[in-house]
């Protein structure tokens, strides 16, 4: 009996801390129920007295504790207060102001271990304008079928029809208001655009996303003076400029505090007058557009050693507009990045003397650099990179499930093999997964945030299921993936996968150090708040407020544990979720994962302190949860968007189950590798108390998946998961030749079934030298109409299934090309 009052205790204590009931009433339901404790239960055990004295003890220290605060700042507060600034790591500038950029927002509900679900759901669906839409539909499809990915990798460039198309109709301008001359797009407009070209041509891609992402517009329409957005904005719409903008250099990648590149200030000539200006000497490389540009942005360091500015001598990193024929810059040659064909190439720049008015916001924005690089690209990163990994899922889930219908071995076709639905399943739930991801983060954008913890987690995770759906489209192509030439619609994704990988903060970093590392200060609710503390002047005061927040914090941790034992017992059953009955047991599963993520990111800050900071797999693993926590969400959101269509419930079971899946997982190698193993052990009791409860999708969800990337175009789900997809019809495009050979065979059906079905039947025997569809004509199972269906259906097919091959001279390297 003694033991059943103390489970009931436990459960009551974990549903009063779930339900975040105040502390005084709380305290008060506590004390009532071990009154009563100590009048029912029957006997008088020495046992039950000892147990009985020491909840007393507890609830009374408790009480203490909350009720007492001049003892508490006293014995308690003071002294973790301490502890807490000798232990809080030393922050570089760089590090400060990457910390404070952007804005928080659904990262925010998921670090709160209390998501607002209804709060998710009432956020309005994304949609396109009818410009948009008509852009999208005109000039954008038009740029996709000028080219050809193959051309374009021989050429190693754009057609100048595609340049000039590009310049004509406002594509470097997508982000320029409409004031200056630009289309003034929004985030997600500018997403379906940049996703539309990749599933063409990543190198058409990166050609148009660069000008419209972190670069000179971004910084001018955020930061410029009011004289530059009114002279460089028009230039950049009408394409009279082409933008690049420099930061990484040869010593200076991911740690851009550490580039050598620097600008004095110096007086010196310009225009006939002698001026205060900056005369800059720098070196950078992989610099996309660079080796076209106009009008190069510039990252640097300043420092005013003469202090003709003031009394500071290093002034930070600085950002400046230079155009590209200014004395002193030197254009280097170009970089082959795995052999894509986009501009890209090494600058540098020699005692090159440039006026103040030069530095983007000018005089005002010195020094103030890095901040505004990481302002920018956290919305940069929220949309150019999620568009292309997204639109290598798109592409791949388009030509691998048609070349797995067409494509026969053993008289079936490859999509009939399981192993095959295996790799089609990852390929098509992913790019509805990743599709999910992308529209909520640039909605998000849309609605004024500026996501920078969101950002990377789009950055890394949908750059590397883009290489995932890749690897497994060559898996099923064999060696039509591998033997290059026009024929070949897979080889140069597969060669470019890595490049995005790389780009805009590797993914290692992003993973490792980013997400969680930035997620944990910039998301928590309490600690960017406490840390500003520990460095105020004021610390009689700083501690007062510690002291409140403590309180606060430690709420905040103990409503977390609470919810992640309650919810964990079935509790969260008597809280009503949004949605249907499918998404409701998602909703609900999302929220024990929430409260184990939030109680172990505080368990894990606690422990290690400023040690997280260097336990790069740790604080990789905690990103993780958050970042399937975030792609689950925005599943359910787009499901629910979608109206909840009974169609639809394939792919969200797939995409539920993967990040449920990959989710539990983080979390149970978070717990199996925590500082103290006894700690992880309880710990693990705690959130699975019952085992875990989601491993990934199961065989029929792949199956399902991938059946409907085997499915005829038009198919309502295929459709959905393909929109924004460029999907050329033309028998003469490697890609419509598959559109082809699949409407062809799929019209030929009936009579590829009555052909097959005489052969069953022995009315057909085989001719030695003779196909079987001739056979069929001269004993009369066919017409000669339909034999000739068949016919061309099999060219289409054999159209399909063929590779390129060369002769000695076309492959020996021609005058100017690479040896």
């Amino acid at each position: 009996m003694l033991l059943l009052w103390l489970v009931v205790l436990v459960i009551g204590l974990a549903w009063l801390a779930h339900r975040r009931v105040d502390t005084v009433p709380a305290l008060g339901i506590v004390a009532v129920y071990l009154i009563a404790m100590g009048i029912f239960t029957p006997g008088h055990s020495a046992i039950r007295a000892v147990v009985l004295a020491v909840l007393w003890i507890l609830l009374i220290a408790a009480a203490a504790f909350v009720l007492l605060p001049d003892l508490r700042r006293k014995l308690f507060s003071a002294r973790l207060f301490a502890w807490f600034r000798k232990t809080l790591p030393p922050m570089s500038v760089t590090e400060r102001e990457a910390i404070d950029a952007g804005t928080v927002w659904w990262d925010g509900e998921l670090f709160s271990g209390r998501p607002d679900w209804h709060q998710l759901l009432s956020y309005p669906k994304v949609q396109l304008t009818e410009e948009e839409q008509a852009f999208i539909d005109g000039p954008t499809e038009e740029l996709c079928a000028m080219v050809s990915d193959w051309q374009i990798g021989q050429d190693m460039d754009l057609p100048p029809e595609a340049w000039a198309h590009i310049k004509t109709n406002g594509f470097f301008a997508l982000i320029i208001p409409k004031e200056f001359g630009g289309k003034g797009f929004s985030a997600y407009a500018h997403s379906q655009v940049a996703m539309k070209l990749a599933t063409r041509s990543g190198d058409l891609a990166s050609t148009v996303m660069v000008p419209n992402s972190l670069g000179p517009a971004e910084l001018l329409l955020h930061y410029g003076t009011d004289e530059q957005r009114s002279y460089y904005l028009p230039r950049l719409a009408r394409g009279e400029d082409i933008p690049c903008f420099a930061l990484t250099g040869p010593l200076a990648g991911s740690d851009a505090g550490a580039m050598p590149d620097t600008g004095i200030i110096c007086k010196g000539q310009w225009q006939g007058e002698k001026v205060v200006g900056l005369r800059l000497n720098w070196e950078k490389r992989y610099i996309t557009l660079g080796p076209v540009a106009t009008l190069l942005g510039l990252a640097f360091k300043a420092y005013d050693p003469e202090h003709l500015l003031g009394e500071q001598d290093d002034l930070g990193i600085s950002l400046a507009l230079i155009p590209t024929d200014t004395p002193g810059v030197e254009i280097g040659r170009r970089h082959l990045p795995l052999g894509a064909a986009f501009m890209n190439g090494p600058n540098s720049g020699k005692d090159v003397f440039i006026p103040l008015e030069y530095l983007i916001g000018g005089q005002a924005m010195l020094g103030k650099g890095w901040m505004m690089l990481m302002n920018c690209l956290s919305v940069g990163r929220s949309i150019s990179l999620p568009a292309v990994g997204t639109g290598a899922a798109k592409y791949t889930s388009l030509v691998t499930g048609q070349y797995a219908r067409v494509r026969e071995q053993f008289n079936v076709p490859l999509s009939a093999f399981e192993g095959i639905q295996e790799s089609l399943a990852r390929i098509g739930g992913n790019a509805w997964l990743m599709d999910s991801a992308r529209m909520l983060t640039a909605n998000a954008v849309d609605l004024g945030e500026k996501p920078s913890v969101l950002s990377a987690i789009l950055k890394y995770h949908l750059t590397e299921r883009g290489r995932e759906c890749i690897t497994h489209a060559m898996d099923v192509h064999g060696g039509k993936g591998i033997i290059m030439g026009p024929n070949n619609y897979l080889g140069r994704n597969w060669q470019g996968a890595p490049i995005f990988i790389t780009v805009e903060g590797a993914n290692i970093l992003s993973r490792n150090l980013m997400i969680f590392g930035q997620g944990a200060i910039r998301c928590h609710p309490f600690v960017l708040k406490e840390m500003a503390l520990a460095s105020r002047a004021d610390q009689g005061q700083a501690l007062v407020e510690f002291d409140q927040l403590l309180l606060k914090h430690i709420g905040f941790a103990l409503s977390n544990a609470g919810s992640t034992v309650a919810l964990n017992l079935g509790l969260g059953h008597f809280e009503r979720r949004p949605g249907n009955a499918i998404s409701q047991v998602y909703f609900r599963a999302l929220d024990r994962q929430a409260a184990a993520f939030a109680m172990l990111a505080d368990l894990s800050m606690m422990l290690l302190g400023g040690e997280l900071k260097r336990r790069e797999r740790l604080s990789a693993r905690l990103g993780d949860v958050l970042s399937y926590l975030y792609l689950g969400s925005a599943a359910l959101k787009r499901y629910h968007d979608l109206g909840s269509p009974q169609h639809m419930e394939p792919l969200l079971r797939w995409a539920m189950a993967e990040s449920l899946g990959k989710a539990e997982h983080a979390l149970e190698q978070l717990m199996r590798n925590f500082p103290s193993p006894v700690l992880g052990w309880l710990l693990r009791r705690i959130v699975f108390p019952f085992g875990r409860r989601h491993t990934g999708p199961t065989d029929k969800m792949d199956a399902d998946v991938a059946q409907v990337l085997g499915r005829a175009p038009g198919d309502a789900t295929l459709q959905e998961l393909l929109t924004g997809c460029y999907q050329p019809q033309d028998p003469e495009d490697a890609v419509g030749a598959l559109h082809d050979a699949v409407t062809q065979l799929n019209a030929a059906l009936p009579l590829h079934k009555k052909l097959h079905q005489a052969a069953k039947a022995g009315q057909l025997k085989p001719v030695p030298g003779q196909s079987l569809i001739d056979t069929a004509l001269e004993a009369g199972v066919l017409q000669a109409a339909e034999a000739q269906a068949l016919r061309l259906a099999e060219v289409a097919r054999r159209k399909v299934i063929d590779v390129d091959d060369f002769s000695k001279d076309e492959l020996l390297p021609t005058e100017g090309r690479i040896r």
